[in-house]
């Protein structure tokens, strides 16, 4: 699978060919282009707690939901906290986020309610987007370094397989724009969590500076668990983006210092 461009009227964003081809779920990863909000949120923001002007934000969202094909009054969000929980999400959630509080938190959602357009946000981190086509079943994850170092990915297929029976083979995988090993320089603390979870399979993405420091490929390391966890490769697309090399196309939270907008990926059965 691969990942490709779409532009709607302006408004740009990515998709994985082969979720799009399948037909039954719409799906798409935001950039920042193509919106109404103003200064450091232009243009496409759909952070809904990062300070813009709620009602550019809701606009921002029909925009998005109308190319991507999704219902905005049955978006459902979550508290995202950088863990590895993972909800189950019913028709008694239908519109929370958007329309009303979310009262959990978790950073993956799945479904195998139609029209329930699963939603998570990022600006570095990675938005992993799952769909079964066979038992009809969707996920969307957030995966920072935290969340990849405890497996987040892997837990949410496992929980795919546990409550709608997916075949691990049936599922495909869609890794969103998020920071690139070329930007992601951090301290020891981030790749000794990675090797304490994988062990020597995590050396592979890490890098070793002259400074002492280190540079993690977060995308190939999720990729690496989707496999693990029995996603086949070919089933897997990874957006080349990096956040933080592309400003004029997205925010990064590293750049910025946090004065930004969100990027949101979402997905719902059709």
């Amino acid at each position: 699978m691969n990942i490709t461009e779409q532009n709607v009227n302006g408004l740009v964003y990515l998709t994985a060919d082969g979720i799009q081809s399948d037909g039954g779920a719409a799906h798409g990863f935001s950039t920042r282009l193509g919106g109404v909000s103003e200064g450091i949120y232009a243009s496409l923001n759909l952070g809904t707690s990062r300070g813009d002007a709620p009602e550019h934000v809701r606009e921002n969202y029909r925009r998005f939901c109308a190319a991507v094909g999704t219902d905005p009054d049955k978006l459902v969000f979550s508290c995202q906290v950088h863990g590895c929980g993972v909800r189950v999400v019913t028709t008694a959630d239908t519109g929370k986020g958007l329309n009303r509080p979310v009262d959990y938190e978790a950073d993956a959602l799945i479904t195998d309610v139609p029209g329930l357009a699963l939603t998570v946000f990022s600006a570095d981190c990675l938005p992993i987007l799952l769909y079964d086509p066979v038992r009809r079943a969707v996920g969307a994850v957030h995966a920072g370094w935290r969340g990849t170092s405890l497996g987040i990915v892997t837990r949410t297929v496992e929980r795919m397989n546990d409550c709608f029976g997916c075949r691990r083979e049936d599922i495909l995988a869609a890794i969103g724009p998020g920071i690139s090993k070329c930007c992601f320089e951090t301290h020891e603390d981030v790749p000794n969590a990675m090797t304490e979870a994988l062990g020597a399979s995590a050396l592979q993405f890490i890098e070793v500076l002259p400074t002492g420091k280190f540079r993690l490929d977060l995308k190939g390391l999720n990729a690496k668990r989707l496999e693990a966890a029995g996603v086949l490769e070919e089933h897997i697309a990874v957006s080349p983006d990096c956040t933080a090399c592309m400003p004029e196309k997205y925010w990064s939270h590293r750049v910025t210092q946090g004065k930004r907008g969100s990027q949101a990926a979402m997905i719902a059965l059709v």
